[in-house]
């Protein structure tokens, strides 16, 4: 059967869309923190942040299929859920971010943010910071590094303004020079400032940890002083909270939270339906006063009853459960066990990084970091398939290991995950 499905996907499914591992998993079936392949094999899913609160949650499950059979219609019409949720939902975010566009991806979420932004500002001028990914339409494409500048890819469009990733390991600057994190904010001033001096910038898009980037946790301070840079120019803050909102990174809700701002645009999607197509933008009442110019903003599916139960019944769980002071627990607790293994390997990781239970491990060769190590990262990945773990790749290099479990993973679970990986780096030759 296995085979079956891989000559059908080849023959009748795009050929773009990938399929990880080079032999590939074949899954009947998915509860809490596993997987389970068609032999039976139990999987621990260490990667698929999606599945915020676990795979096929019984309380998710029992809301959504509630709300199916009572009621399922398009926001034209009023129903009591959307108010619920949505207050529940708000609370989590300053008060001055209070209006909610519900939509049914991130990447609608983000596009309609580059919308909103242009609406309001009269601008074009979109920054990013380097690697970056905001989503698959063609409007995040072009704003998206990550995609434009490599294979496939037609390059930077004339409106998109690049910063340095702000990289202590392999960037322009490094942790060596005590005034690191300076230069990179310098350089981004420099750059604003450019940019302004003969157009209307629209908007700064960040994530306050780059997943494709490589799980790079951005510096102290420096959201802070772009916000303030890209605000003097008139233009607005969007935080992309798709990978890490919800409580993964353990001390907040929303990673921008770590970095000491508040957005003028907050976008949400992944975790937020723990695998059902559920995503929003958060904005400001003024800003969302301006986007109300006489055109209607409608969205098929975006915030009907059914979507919203479930969105609501993700909130309940986390609070519930308590999982956001478990991410941060269990976090530390990774990352202080991977580190273990680099002071093992040193030459073969450079850095252990991230917030809460988004985590990444930088891989080198003779503990170089202009030497990124792609084919152990690979290795790995590939192996610890092998002894029960799924983890995945990332970073302009592929290098760096991407953890990032269902919040709802045990001690025990984390034992078993480092593990795997310490045999891994101890098999590769």
């Amino acid at each position: 059967m296995k085979d079956k499905i891989i000559k059908f996907r080849k023959n009748f499914i795009g050929p773009n869309l990938s399929i990880s591992y080079d032999d590939p998993l074949h899954l009947i079936k998915s509860k809490n923190q596993y997987v389970y392949d068609h032999e039976g094999k139990k999987y621990l899913d260490a990667v698929n942040n999606i599945n915020h609160i676990g795979h096929c949650n019984m309380y998710v499950s029992k809301k959504m299929i509630t709300q199916s059979k009572k009621l399922n219609i398009n926001s034209r019409y009023l129903y009591e859920n959307m108010r619920a949720y949505t207050k529940k939902l708000l609370k989590y975010f300053p008060k001055n971010l209070n209006v909610v566009y519900y939509v049914c991806s991130g990447s609608e979420a983000n596009d309609l943010a580059l919308r909103i932004a242009n609406n309001y500002t009269k601008g074009n001028e979109i920054i990013v910071v380097d690697n970056a990914y905001h989503g698959h339409t063609k409007s995040l494409i072009d704003i998206s590094p990550y995609k434009f500048k490599n294979k496939g890819g037609t390059g930077k469009k004339n409106h998109v303004h690049i910063l340095d990733m702000p990289d202590g390991i392999r960037g322009k600057y490094r942790y060596k020079d005590n005034n690191w994190i300076k230069k990179y904010i310098q350089d981004a001033k420099n750059l604003i400032d450019k940019v302004s001096s003969n157009k209307r910038i629209s908007a700064f898009y960040s994530e306050s940890i780059l997943g494709c980037g490589g799980q790079v946790v951005l510096p102290k301070n420096y959201l802070k002083e772009i916000f303030k840079k890209i605000r003097s120019k008139k233009g607005i803050c969007i935080s992309d909270e798709v990978q890490t909102g919800f409580g993964r990174v353990g001390n907040n809700f929303w990673a921008f939270q770590n970095q000491d701002v508040i957005p003028d645009i907050v976008t949400l999607g992944k975790p937020m339906g723990n695998g059902h197509p559920i995503a929003a933008l958060i904005t400001t009442k003024k800003i969302a006063k301006k986007f109300n110019n006489g055109m209607e903003y409608f969205n098929s599916f975006g915030g009907n009853p059914v979507s919203l139960s479930i969105g609501e019944s993700v909130l309940e769980f986390i609070e519930k459960k308590n999982l956001q002071k478990k991410s941060f627990i269990l976090g530390n607790y990774l990352i202080k066990e991977l580190n273990k293994i680099k002071k093992e390997f040193p030459e073969k990781i450079i850095e252990v990084r991230g917030q809460g239970l988004f985590v990444g491990v930088d891989l080198v060769k003779k503990g170089n970091p202009d030497l990124p190590d792609k084919k152990l990262a690979q290795f790995i990945i590939n192996h610890c398939k092998k002894l029960g773990v799924l983890i995945s790749t990332d970073g302009p290099y592929n290098n760096v290991l991407k953890i990032k479990p269902p919040i709802i993973i045990n001690k025990e679970n984390i034992k078993f995950l480092v593990n795997c990986i310490r045999k891994s780096l101890l098999r590769y030759k």
